[in-house]
């Protein structure tokens, strides 16, 4: 593809987006209908666009969260929590819902606090933004993207581009997602930006365990998840929030994954890396509930139900195949009632309930989800206009900040929040 360069001299605002994904196209259609004069153009290195949009949520696209306070919503992001808090007091969920509405898109939240298109179809979100992408002007160019950049002595910018071609912008917005390029972290680098260590998040953990051999597609809604104490000796920095996660837990041929799951990727995923993904987890099957409570419950059924076998399902909350693997795993024979389980194998039986400790030996990529940790350093960047501390003209969006929230739809709400306030500061003339 052959591009010419844009005319320097033309007295048109120039606004180039690095990135055809949904930071991307949030900060160029919010540019082009801030100002309709300003020529606005998405440079996408592949030859498709919105490609995360397309499949998140299987297929549906989990847009956004139905949590509009900015400091709770904030309080998702394992990296970037502060920061947000004002940046969300400018574009939240609440805005995003009405953006959609406006273009004739509605939104419905699940149980779970998710918000999907009504059409259950991430390509109606695809379509919506190809439109108001062609009603504002906006130019999309595909196969083409930055592999170098310099500022020139009047501030605008010179992009050398992956098809050997260049193009002058007044004003540039990196939206790439994550920063896994070398030229073009090298050249942000050159611009005196530091990048964060890049490191995956949202992932789910490879687990061989015969505790859950051919137990694939099984998943307990309400359990807890954290790790080992000694599995966080090498991380630099946590918090205690990060400590545990409760939520669903899917047992999968590889090992586990689910929400909850992810949630520990996403706020251990420095630590994790560092561990080369090789760790130990408890899990607490039954959420929240403590050795006590479960003691209580089994001395009733001693008492009240004694001739009943122990492998018969007793918790709602667990799907009995898992059930009965457990009262296994602790050396219960078929046969044993509950009035003939001894003190010591109830014992090891309630610490399998509510600590059942699994190794995790790797990693695998959840790709509906996935998120790297990692990128610009948010210092130096000002989150009231997405601009650069370092180069007047310079903007960030999405990924390619140090910023990454957990699953739910948080990492989208970040991306529009952060396309929004960069389209509208680029529009300035």
């Amino acid at each position: 593809m052959t591009i010419s360069t844009l005319d320097t001299t033309h007295s048109q605002k120039h606004i180039a987006i690095i990135g055809g994904g949904a930071a991307g196209f949030f900060a160029a259609i919010t540019a082009a209908e801030a100002n309709p004069a300003a020529n606005v153009t998405i440079y996408e290195r592949s030859q498709h666009t919105l490609s995360k949009v397309k499949i998140s949520g299987g297929g549906r696209c989990n847009v956004t969260h139905s949590c509009f306070d900015p400091a709770k919503l904030a309080s998702h992001y394992p990296r970037g929590s502060r920061e947000l808090r004002g940046a969300f007091h400018r574009w939240q969920p609440q805005d995003t819902i009405h953006w959609f509405a406006e273009r004739d898109v509605t939104l419905k939240t699940e149980a779970d606090g998710r918000m999907f298109p009504d059409t259950d179809d991430s390509q109606t979100i695809i379509d919506c933004f190809h439109t108001a992408s062609g009603n504002a002007g906006v130019k999309l160019l595909k196969g083409v993207g930055l592999k170098g950049l310099s500022q020139n002595s009047n501030g605008s910018f010179n992009l050398k581009l992956t098809d050997d071609t260049q193009a002058h912008a007044d004003a540039i917005c990196i939206a790439t997602g994550s920063l896994k390029t070398a030229p073009l972290t090298q050249a942000l680098e050159t611009l005196g930006h530091t990048i964060e260590p890049l490191a995956p998040s949202l992932f789910a953990f490879n687990i061989a365990d015969k505790r859950t051999h051919g137990l694939a597609g099984l998943s307990v809604q309400n359990a807890s998840v954290s790790l080992v104490a000694s599995s966080l000796a090498t991380a630099s920095t946590r918090k205690s929030k990060s400590l545990a996660q409760t939520g669903p837990i899917l047992i999968t041929h590889r090992g586990f994954s689910g929400p909850a799951i992810l949630r520990l990727s996403a706020w251990e995923a420095r630590s994790l890396q560092d561990q080369n993904y090789h760790f130990d987890i408890i899990i607490n099957w039954l959420g929240d509930q403590t050795e006590n409570q479960v003691r209580e419950q089994f001395d009733k059924l001693r008492k009240h139900k004694g001739r009943t076998f122990v492998k018969s399902k007793i918790f709602k909350a667990i799907p009995r195949r898992l059930w009965e693997r457990i009262v296994e795993a602790v050396g219960i024979s078929a046969a044993t009632t509950w009035s003939q389980l001894s003190k010591a194998i109830e014992n090891t039986l309630i610490h399998e309930l509510i600590a059942a400790r699994f190794s995790v030996q790797g990693k695998t990529t959840n790709k509906d989800e996935f998120v790297t940790c990692g990128g610009v350093r948010l210092k130096e960047v000002d989150l009231k206009t997405m601009q650069s501390r370092k180069v007047s003209g310079l903007y960030f969006a999405g990924e390619c900040l140090d910023i990454d929230g957990i699953t739910g739809g948080f990492n989208f709400q970040a991306a529009w929040t952060g396309g929004r306030i960069a389209g509208l500061a680029m529009a300035k003339e």
